[in-house]
């Protein structure tokens, strides 16, 4: 017993464990980094930054590396912190008197402002600045806002304040005047992929690259999310990640039902398409999230039509290959067609009073359209 207690103790998330700790080890945001590290470089520091961006992008953690490598006595060759000069060790521990974090969210009163002031008076007793690191400093009130104003304006030669947020357009213009604006991208799903891959390798998880390109798309931009999502497969699957394990525990539909009733529909099969969506049915989806699922199918097979284009499918190799095979088969009349029935059925849907039979009303139109002699009719409006 208190040996599974120490072991659960011992246990840490992977958002954390893997965190970066230097400008070179964050994923997804090279462009501001460089700029970051130039700006180091060159002694052009701003005394006021703003990081905005989505949720799980990086911005606290950037915040946290400038802050401790503006304070480093020994920095790298490539303005990167040296983990062991006095001020790295303070920060590393924990206890660095030259970095103020402040959580806006719950401290957004005048008083906990006023108290930032008071501080940002105060000179640094080790290195060469004293960093404040708000975040989600939209979360301030306007009284807490004005009063930061005038510090924000003029502050010591000492301070530098870091805001972040993911609110660029509750900030009032006049402190967006006088900051840095760095705009914080989504992280892409290769970059997610390739960080997990390490970050399974290092714990010795066999993970498969559909897997992990599945937890990447399912965690839509936020590398925070994708390691919270791998942590909780990771839970469920023990230490081998594979596809069918991660879509059925995350409620997926799997890309074969969408190749199998494409492969249907172009076949002019309109019986199996009604038994593939059964069968869709029957795992416990709903016919609008089939719909959109469909859509996005097609737009992937649109996009597969070009080689300048097929960058923009940003799936697994493997699944790339099966896009490319199929987009083969199909004809840009019918993915415009079907991609316009389809819309219209997704318009549709929430008031139809039969939505099984407006999907199944859609998929017979999509499987008669290559037929000769076959007018093409808008969907049918089965309210």
């Amino acid at each position: 017993m208190q040996l599974s207690l120490t072991l659960m103790e011992q246990f840490v998330v992977s958002a954390r464990k893997y965190r970066p700790a230097t400008f070179d080890t964050v994923v997804g945001q090279l462009n501001i980094t460089e700029t970051l590290k130039n700006a180091i470089r060159n002694q052009h520091l701003a005394q006021a930054f703003l990081f905005t961006g989505s949720r799980g992008v990086g911005k606290t953690t950037v915040a946290r590396i400038l802050a401790k490598t503006i304070n480093c006595m020994d920095r790298t060759e490539a303005i990167e912190p040296c983990d062991k000069c006095d001020s790295c060790k303070s920060f590393n521990e924990g206890h660095s008197l030259n970095i103020y974090e402040l959580d806006a969210a719950s401290n957004n009163s005048v008083d906990d402002i006023r108290t930032l002031i008071d501080q940002v008076r105060m000179a640094p007793q080790i290195g060469s600045h004293k960093v404040y690191i708000i975040d989600e400093v939209h979360m301030l009130s306007s009284a807490a806002f004005n009063a930061f104003l005038k510090t924000l304006e003029e502050p010591p030669a000492h301070a530098i304040f870091i805001l972040a947020t993911t609110e660029k357009h509750k900030i009032i213009p006049t402190i967006l005047s006088r900051c840095q604006i760095f705009d914080f991208n989504r992280i892409r799903i290769p970059d997610m992929v390739s960080h997990l891959s390490t970050i399974a390798t290092k714990e010795n998880i066999k993970a498969e690259d559909e897997a992990l390109h599945i937890i990447a798309e399912k965690a839509d931009g936020a590398l925070r999310d994708a390691l919270s999502i791998f942590d909780q497969q990771v839970s469920f699957s023990g230490n081998e990640l594979s596809y069918l394990n991660v879509i059925e525990n995350l409620n997926i539909l799997d890309y074969d039902y969408y190749f199998k009733i494409t492969d249907a529909l172009l076949a002019n099969n309109i019986p199996s398409s009604l038994v593939l969506f059964n069968s869709i049915l029957s795992k416990g989806f709903e016919g609008h999230h089939f719909l959109n699922g469909l859509a996005g199918h097609f737009r992937n097979l649109m996009v597969c039509k070009s080689e300048e284009s097929v960058s923009l499918l940003e799936v697994s190799e493997k699944i790339q290959q099966k896009y490319k095979a199929q987009a083969k088969k199909t004809d840009h009349s019918f993915l415009f067609q079907s991609i316009d029935i389809l819309i219209h059925a997704d318009y549709q849907y929430k008031v139809s009073q039969n939505k099984r039979l407006l999907v199944e009303l859609s998929l017979m139109q999509m499987a008669s359209l290559s037929l000769d002699g076959v007018e093409k009719k808008k969907p049918i409006n089965t309210k």
